[in-house]
């Protein structure tokens, strides 16, 4: 269950800060951050804005960590001053909070940023990403990863985001291409209609698909929900 919370920040004028790091590509898997740091190669802008603004998909910095805006709701009571509850998500550890802020106060937004890496292979228990552009690589520990690793082949192009020069999570494609490398043997070769199975892919996750899916063949899931979708 979401646990619910207060916050108030200062209600200081929205601003914009520009910010640009000194150049560098290197990577320091030393740091205790749980993700490696790296050196913003770009200027960013940090922004702060009013509660009112708030809405699904807003990053927001509460509490001195990055959080994903979820859920939100404009509240203006009969009684007393409006405020808009939200439902946000942590980047970092992914916990999910339900926030109430006032409405017209100023609140930081988190500079979240995106950039593309292709994942190239795993060694040991790091997964490692490659910028195809700089050669650069990323890696990233199988701990700090979660459960969508499940999904991940060699190959694969994915978003890496950033916030404050470290990596704080990824992103798969939301439809990826597998191969199916076991079903039921019992259930092999069965062309019948509305059943379904459990079948096995090449990356080891276990998909449930229609009885007439057979090893060998190549089908599309949704990483967001891990569902079958259809045949390749």
């Amino acid at each position: 269950m979401a646990g619910r919370a207060t916050f108030s920040v200062s209600s200081s004028s929205s601003f914009c800060i520009s910010y640009s790091a000194a150049s560098s590509s290197s990577l320091s898997l030393s740091s205790p951050n749980r993700f490696p740091l790296r050196t913003n190669r770009f200027p960013r802008i940090f922004c702060s804005l009013s509660a009112n603004d708030i809405k699904a998909g807003t990053n927001i910095e509460v509490d001195g960590a990055p959080w994903r805006v979820l859920e939100f709701l404009h509240v203006k009571p009969g009684k007393g001053a409006a405020f808009v509850r939200t439902k946000i998500k942590n980047y970092v550890n992914g916990s999910t909070v339900e926030r109430t802020f006032r409405a017209g106060i100023s609140v930081e937004e988190a500079n979240v940023y995106k950039e593309t890496k292709q994942f190239t292979y795993k060694e040991g228990s790091q997964f490692v990403f490659m910028d195809l552009s700089t050669y650069e690589e990323t890696r990233l520990n199988e701990s700090d990863m979660g459960d969508k690793t499940r999904w991940l082949k060699e190959g694969m192009e994915c978003n890496l985001l950033y916030w404050k020069d470290k990596v704080i999570d990824f992103e798969l494609p939301n439809t990826v291409q597998l191969k199916v490398v076991d079903v039921d043997p019992g259930l092999r070769g069965d062309t019948a209609q509305g059943g379904s199975k459990p079948a096995t892919v090449d990356t080891g996750a276990v998909v449930t698909v229609p009885l007439f899916i057979n090893v060998g063949e190549e089908i599309l899931v949704d990483t967001r929900t891990g569902m079958y979708m259809n045949r390749a």
